[in-house]
């Protein structure tokens, strides 16, 4: 190497260097933070947590002489890079945000399994998290993620169009259910019920009203297939009744909410987070006439067996190939106390603590957190994931809605998703 080449290189690296010291001279406080927690997530996580002066996290940035930086998706993309970071040899992101319809035996592996990091530094009050929400980020014995926010589905309903009905409240049965939606659409004001054709919930909720249900947590098909045949043959009978609407075949799921503060229907099943529109003035006409409770269990339910509606859940994981695990968990933990999932939920997430719902904090602003409570405790999710969900939705929802259309019978339908979907779960 010549003279000049070794002085330029010199020179090159003196000035690199005094120029990255003067920057983290007049960086000041910033190079303090001594760490910078990676997570992948929806903007909805990161908002929820507070922002500015009102970050639920200050304390603990400060504690860990950590930063935390969100990098924010929405769920499909989300969920997609997720699991494609996860993929690689190493990933920045040491926190990824997942729905819990997502993990199946295969992908699963990918992630740390949380029970480990439980039993060496547990998280505050685990117990007190939903239990259906653990059991749905528990795959094959392994805890992949901890929930954080959930969607538990309620039965919203229009007093005034029951009123006008000549009904003084909400359903207590699921047969006294179909008996007022068939008089609020003979009435003609309303229809009776609002459903969508395109998501498993609905006729789901209705099979867990006779105790059954699509897919069992253990990939059990029609664990009790006389009730979903109950189940189709009520729906059936709802439509040919009118208590549907004629357009059920075409309803889509973002349609529900319009038709309720549109006064549209009378009833309809909508996550109990959608209270805020429809009770805000602006939106609704009916702000304040509707209110939500739990959906209800047939007559013939056994009266020890709960009815479980469905939740959606979103859960906190760390990749296995993350670089830093250790304040991965330390975040997670920090998010899932008491203190934040209450601070979260008077943001507008929806806590996965079943005693959030009681802390008069949040009661004194949502009337119906009490409500959400007692169903959030035996609420799981629609179906456990697997490879072939998405297929075997579309066939179920596809001999659902042939019957209901009352273009097969509810057993034949039964016997059509037993075939169908059979071959698709795993072995």
């Amino acid at each position: 190497m010549s003279y000049e080449t070794a002085f330029r290189l010199n020179r090159r690296t003196f000035l690199g260097g005094a120029v990255s010291g003067l920057a983290l001279m007049a960086a000041g406080p910033a190079f303090a933070q001594g760490k910078t927690l990676q997570v992948l997530s929806h903007r909805v996580h990161q908002t929820s947590l507070g922002e500015g002066d009102a970050d639920m996290l200050a304390a603990w940035k400060a504690e860990n002489n950590a930063d935390v930086m969100f990098t924010t998706l929405d769920s499909n993309p989300l969920m997609d890079r997720l699991f494609r970071e996860a993929s690689l040899a190493q990933t920045d992101f040491s926190v990824g945000y997942m729905v819990d319809n997502r993990p199946t035996s295969e992908n699963a592996t990918l992630f740390e399994d949380l029970r480990a990091y439980q039993d060496a530094d547990p998280i505050e009050d685990f117990d007190d998290i939903a239990p259906g929400l653990v059991q749905g980020m528990t795959i094959d014995g392994r805890l992949i993620g901890i929930p954080v926010r959930t969607a538990t589905q309620g039965l919203f309903y229009n007093e005034e169009l029951l009123a006008d009905a000549g009904f003084d409240g909400p359903a207590k049965t699921l047969e006294e259910l179909v008996e007022q939606c068939v008089a609020i659409s003979a009435k003609g004001r309303a229809t009776g019920m609002i459903l969508a054709s395109d998501l498993a919930v609905f006729p789901v909720m209705f099979a867990r009203a006779f105790g059954g249900d699509y897919i069992s947590q253990d990939f059990t098909l029609l664990p009790d297939p006389a009730a979903m045949e109950k189940a189709l043959t009520v729906l059936a009978d709802m439509f040919s009744r009118g208590a549907l609407p004629r357009s059920y075949a075409t309803n889509k799921g973002e349609e529900l909410l319009t038709w309720m503060q549109q006064g549209r229907a009378a009833y309809s099943v909508l996550p109990f987070a959608r209270m805020g529109q429809l009770a805000d003035p602006a939106l609704t006409e009916y702000a304040g006439k509707i209110k939500v409770t739990a959906f209800p269990g047939s007559e013939t339910l056994a009266a020890d067996t709960a009815m479980s509606s469905v939740v959606e859940a979103w859960a906190m994981t760390i990749p296995a190939n993350a670089v830093d695990k250790e304040l991965a968990w330390s975040y997670i933990k920090e998010v899932s106390s008491r203190k934040n999932t209450l601070g979260m939920a008077l943001n507008g997430n929806g806590p996965a603590r079943v005693s959030t719902f009681l802390d008069p904090e949040l009661t004194s602003k949502n009337d119906f957190a009490h409500i959400e409570s007692e169903v959030l405790a035996n609420a799981r999710g629609a179906f456990p994931p697997f490879g072939e969900a998405a297929r075997a939705q579309q066939l179920f929802l596809e001999e659902v809605q042939l019957t209901v259309l009352g273009r097969k019978s509810p057993a034949d339908a039964v016997a059509a998703i037993q075939s169908r979907i059979q071959p698709l779960l795993p072995a």
